[in-house]
């Protein structure tokens, strides 16, 4: 069930928990122009995201409030929180040069579209949704690291995929399991999903996958250099905050992402 479809149902035991999936086709290249010129040319979907980023902070207190009284969110918080966040995850994945395809203004995206994401509804615990905030700084530190990180760093990724034309598959990988550990992390915060946000390093090599194989990051299994990639986003975005929480007010550093979030 991808993006915000609707099939309400509950856990059975013993059947593994369920994460969110990112699934990201990987293009043999990528356009030089496309690369060059892909802030500009995504500047409207930040603008429609900025907008949706505030209805899906009302929708969040609602679904709270709901998902504390029924025990799971009502179908149609649930559809627009997963759309929004299957509608943001595409526009980022472009932005961080995972694929050239410019993301359509939609919840639903073609069936070709090269990044979609799955989550499923089922029921919410109550006390975990009540205490939601507190449970999700962890996770909130790790994935604004990584993803931080990233964007400290984004020029030289951009310049190495306008020169060589496409995306190292190391960093590929690496870009491609931070984004999908934001998209869980976000998926946790609004109530989408029981599961705390997991896979940052990828994925069991020897674990089978209950949901089957679909794209370059269905399972995302990271190699040695993968994980000395989000090794180094971390550092870099540690690096980063402490140097912004040291500056005087009014240098903090801009960009995109600071500001969809």
């Amino acid at each position: 069930m991808a993006d915000g479809q609707w099939s309400p149902g509950h856990v059975s035991p013993g059947v593994p928990e369920f994460q969110p999936v990112l699934d990201v086709v990987e293009p043999v290249r990528q356009r030089r122009l496309t690369v060059l010129l892909r802030s500009l040319l995504l500047l409207p979907h930040f603008v429609v995201l900025f907008f949706l980023s505030i209805a899906a902070a009302v929708m969040v207190v609602v679904g709270w409030f709901s998902a504390l009284v029924l025990g799971r969110l009502p179908e149609p918080v649930f559809r627009f929180l997963a759309g929004r966040l299957g509608y943001q995850t595409r526009v980022l994945a472009n932005e961080m040069l995972l694929v050239d395809r410019c993301p359509p203004f939609s919840f639903s995206p073609p069936g070709d579209y090269p990044v979609r994401v799955e989550v499923r509804p089922t029921d919410l615990n109550r006390l975990a949704v009540l205490f939601r905030l507190l449970l999700m700084i962890p996770a909130l530190v790790v994935q604004s690291l990584a993803v931080t990180g990233w964007f400290a760093l984004g020029f030289v990724w951009w310049l190495v995929t306008l020169i060589l034309g496409r995306m190292p598959k190391p960093l590929f990988e690496a870009t491609a399991a931070t984004l999908r550990y934001q998209m869980r992390f976000e998926a946790y915060a609004s109530m989408l999903t029981p599961a705390y946000p997991k896979g940052l390093f990828g994925d069991d090599g020897l674990q089978v996958v209950p949901y089957g194989t679909g794209s370059a990051t269905r399972p995302l299994v990271l190699s040695r250099a993968d994980g000395m990639f989000v090794v180094l986003f971390l550092v870099v975005g540690l690096a980063s905050s402490v140097t912004w929480s040291t500056a005087p007010h009014g240098d903090e550093p801009s960009g995109t992402y600071r500001l969809l979030r």
